[in-house]
């Protein structure tokens, strides 16, 4: 019987400690949102929107990191809960900008203790030094390393027809069909 030889690899494997460490982050705002009836994503814009006033879905997309057709789904049960209102730019009837409502606000107003005091007890666990140092690498890491364009496998993905398009081509459809099933 032959021995497999087993490939080492230098590094540890970034992306999965990465993941690891958001999914250990989140399960400590996971009852909070659970309890308010506010799934991750929808906090995730809730957020963003708390920050700016208003952005346009594919600024919600990049900010958020929710994929296009994900969002179209979630902005729409946004607007049913009554989280989000959609607004046409003026300027250009085409695009559309995403603002919260004063329901949004208020929620976000009845969730901040609970949310504060979860940071105030992971900040107590790990310590502010520490706490601190995760906010700035992590900051100084998006600030240095450069998203890699995508490669033309990732921008020519076939559709459900089996039609290859460019990830380009598939948002301008994404958001054609997003006007036309308003």
């Amino acid at each position: 019987m032959r021995r497999q030889r087993t490939m080492r690899l230098r590094h540890r494997n970034l992306p999965l400690l990465l993941l690891q460490a958001r999914e250990r982050v989140i399960s400590h705002f996971r009852p909070i949102l659970n309890a308010n009836g506010i799934t991750e994503q929808q906090w995730r814009i809730v957020r963003a929107l708390l920050e700016v006033p208003a952005l346009e879905p594919r600024e919600i997309c990049e900010v958020c990191r929710i994929s296009s057709p994900s969002l179209a789904g979630v902005l729409a049960r946004m607007q049913q809960l009554g989280l989000v209102e959609c607004r046409r730019v003026e300027h250009d009837q085409r695009r559309v900008r995403v603002a919260l409502t004063p329901r949004a606000r208020a929620l976000a107003a009845r969730m901040a203790p609970q949310i504060e005091a979860t940071y105030r007890r992971i900040e107590a666990v790990l310590g502010p030094e520490l706490s601190l140092r995760i906010e700035e690498t992590l900051d100084q890491l998006l600030a240095t390393l450069e998203p890699l364009p995508p490669s033309r496998d990732d921008m020519e993905q076939p559709d459900a027809h089996g039609v290859r398009r460019s990830s380009a081509r598939r948002r301008r459809d994404d958001e054609d069909s997003r006007a036309l099933a308003r």
